[in-house]
């Protein structure tokens, strides 16, 4: 596979000079499980080394060893050709890691510029805070990687992507020497991930180690030098992405059949041939606080339809219309022939709506409670309708969708948190099924998911719609989109200003939509 055309070419690495980083034989359990066996894994100055495995394979484990946030049981750490022993986060940092993490943590009631700061800054007791150096630094690290976001603006005003560039910037200004990089495009657009990758080459010609995670491998094959391999806590291979003269070496079969063990044969299963009757239909809805604009569109029982377009296109807004977080100012919404109102989430779960947020954390799935509660949350009412506490009847339908939607964990007692991202994902899918909907909006399904939990939610998906379910799936995954969509919606401002057949519809096309309106 060579990397699709526009993105970063990449010229392989030699670790022929000793290493910037290295473990040995590293060893990390909690109680029973064993997260991580004998793990031995070494990164080179200016080396993009990407780290690839299924969610739960150990990933999160290693590079929380990495960081200092996990001591391991056994093995061998060394930065620089100097043995590390009990690695803090903060000695993590002196010594020049940094993370850029997948969920972004800041402070979403500081602003862009006071985040940065606090980030950087040396803490002091009694320091007066230079704001106006503070400002200046942080407009200069959002330039350098092409963010156009104002350092006064409250984090909370921005949207995952943007917060996401926060967190980049933050590890340029800390100069780190070594920079792990969890999921760093998983929600950016194709023009901010060529940034990315434009700061990913500025960190290798200047001697920097980059720890690459992704589930894309697209982006694999255009940045990595080298790729290790984790399956059930072992690093299972390391391989060089391309030889000398920049021939590659490795092929998507391979990484895919050394991450999951077996052949993934169709990641994305074949459309439904037969549609039913329009199940939602909307007139010129617009919502001002949503930025939606005079939208049309219909989505028919049995049908899978895609909204594809750039980042603040206003597909999610859209979806927060629909569901009454942001009620419409005007125009219809109809379902299943019927006009409705929707003035809250309430109203929406009564009409037959659910909604999937892009953000599991936040909006999905609530970590420390168990599997079983998680799923009845939005139809607790019918479990729980008077003092009586039904949890044996609980217990049964989350060991319903347990079994319905193959999610890997011990019972319907297993908190939220301990299940990998994949499995969070079909717990937050089951809850909004339990309602029983017949519109499913789905906002980033498969974000941050490894390739074999992404193409078992691709199943899932497509039994919902044979099953006679509407669904409307909202995707920054062009590939996603091309491959699951039996029709795509591309937004642009807030409007829908095409519409494609799936079966026919090609990234340029796509592409070329979503950008000639802007």
């Amino acid at each position: 596979m060579n990397p699709a055309p526009g993105t970063l070419p990449t010229p392989p690495v030699s670790p022929g000079g000793p290493p910037l980083f290295r473990l040995s034989q590293v060893t990390k359990s909690f109680g029973a499980v064993r997260a991580l066996r004998n793990v031995s894994f070494e990164l080179a100055p200016g080396e993009v080394h990407a780290l690839l495995g299924e969610n739960g394979a150990g990933k999160s484990t290693l590079i929380k060893v990495i960081t200092g946030a996990h001591q391991p049981d056994g093995g061998l750490l060394e930065f620089e050709g100097r043995e590390v022993s009990h690695l803090t986060p903060t000695r993590a940092r002196q010594l020049g890691i940094a993370c850029i993490y997948q969920q972004p943590a800041l402070f979403p009631d500081l602003s862009v510029a006071e985040n940065i700061g606090l980030r950087l800054e040396p803490p002091g007791s009694f320091s007066r805070v230079n704001w106006q150096q503070r400002h200046q630094q942080a407009r200069e690290l959002l330039t350098r990687i092409g963010a156009a976001i104002d350092p006064e603006t409250e984090v909370r005003a921005l949207s995952m992507p943007e917060q996401q560039l926060v967190e980049i910037a933050c590890a340029l200004g800390s100069g780190a020497k070594l920079v792990v990089m969890d999921e760093p495009t998983a929600s950016l657009t194709r023009t901010e991930q060529e940034l990315l990758f434009g700061v990913v080459r500025d960190l290798r010609a200047s001697g920097v180690g980059v720890i690459y995670i992704s589930h894309r491998l697209e982006e694999i094959f255009a940045l990595a030098d080298r790729v290790t391999v984790l399956r059930d806590g072992e690093s299972v291979a390391t391989r060089s992405v391309r030889d000398a003269d920049g021939t590659s070496t490795l092929t998507e079969a391979e990484l895919i059949r050394m991450m999951v063990g077996r052949e993934v044969a169709a990641i994305y299963p074949p459309r439904t041939a037969t549609f039913g009757q329009t199940v939602l239909g909307i007139d010129n809805l617009s919502c001002a606080a949503g930025g939606v604009r005079e939208v049309s569109l219909e989505v028919r029982a049995g049908e899978v339809f895609g909204l594809a377009g750039l980042v603040g296109a206003g597909r999610t807004e859209l979806a927060r219309v629909l569901f009454g977080i942001t009620p419409a100012d005007s125009g219809t919404i109809r379902l299943n022939g019927h006009t409705i109102r929707v003035g809250n989430p309430q109203e929406a779960v009564e009409h037959g709506v659910a909604y999937v947020p892009e953000d599991r954390r936040r909006h999905g799935v609530i970590l420390p409670l168990p599997i079983a509660h998680n799923m009845t949350m939005a139809i607790h009412r019918r479990f729980f309708p008077g003092t009586w506490l039904r949890f044996g009847r609980e217990e049964s339908l989350a060991s319903e969708f347990i079994q319905k939607l193959g999610i890997k964990a011990y019972g319907p007692a297993a908190p939220g948190g301990s299940l990998s991202g994949g499995n969070q994902q079909k717990v937050s899918l089951a809850r909004w099924l339990a309602t029983e909907p017949r519109l499913l909006i789905l906002d980033e399904p498969t974000q941050g998911v490894d390739v074999g939990a992404k193409s078992e939610i691709h199943k899932i998906i497509r039994d919902l719609a044979a099953e006679g379910l509407a669904v409307l799936m909202i995707s920054s995954d062009l590939p996603e989109v091309l491959g699951m969509s039996d029709r795509i919606g591309i937004m642009q401002g807030g409007r829908l200003v095409h519409v494609l057949d799936g079966a026919t519809a090609t990234a340029d096309a796509v592409m070329t939509a979503a950008l000639a309106a802007a």
